[in-house]
């Protein structure tokens, strides 16, 4: 079964930046999705931006710009650079995989199998 770990959230303050890392560990899929996703309180989980084994990639129409995935192959992980953080961007971030290509409904939450535990965003103004 594959596992997720995430890391690299904290409490910044606004304006500066984070990159999260989420290690991909036990994926024995030649063809996968991973997702990042994130989700406030109160809120529902939002998909924040994707990537594919092929390396291509799709983020969250609005503010895209201040989001970057990337991943790094021999270490087996996905990064999300999320910079010029805003208080709104406060959330649980999750990363989440899925054994096919990214669709064009990747930032469904339903799209994906398996899930990390998530990793904590604060930003204060």
């Amino acid at each position: 079964q594959v596992q997720l770990v995430e890391s690299g959230g904290g409490s910044v303050q606004s304006g500066g930046s984070l990159r999260l890392s989420c290690a991909v560990s036990r994926n024995t899929y030649s063809t996968y999705c991973i997702g990042w996703f994130r989700q406030a309180p109160g809120k529902e989980r939002e998909g924040v931006a994707t990537i594919n084994s092929r390396g291509s990639t799709s983020y969250l129409d609005s503010d895209y710009s201040r989001f970057v995935i990337s991943q790094d192959n021999p270490k087996n992980t996905v990064y999300l650079q999320i910079n010029r953080l805003k208080p709104e961007d406060t959330a649980m971030y999750y990363c989440a995989a899925a054994p096919h290509y990214c669709s064009d409904s990747w930032y469904y939450p339903d799209e994906y199998h398996y899930w990390g535990q998530g990793t904590q965003v604060t930003v204060s103004s």
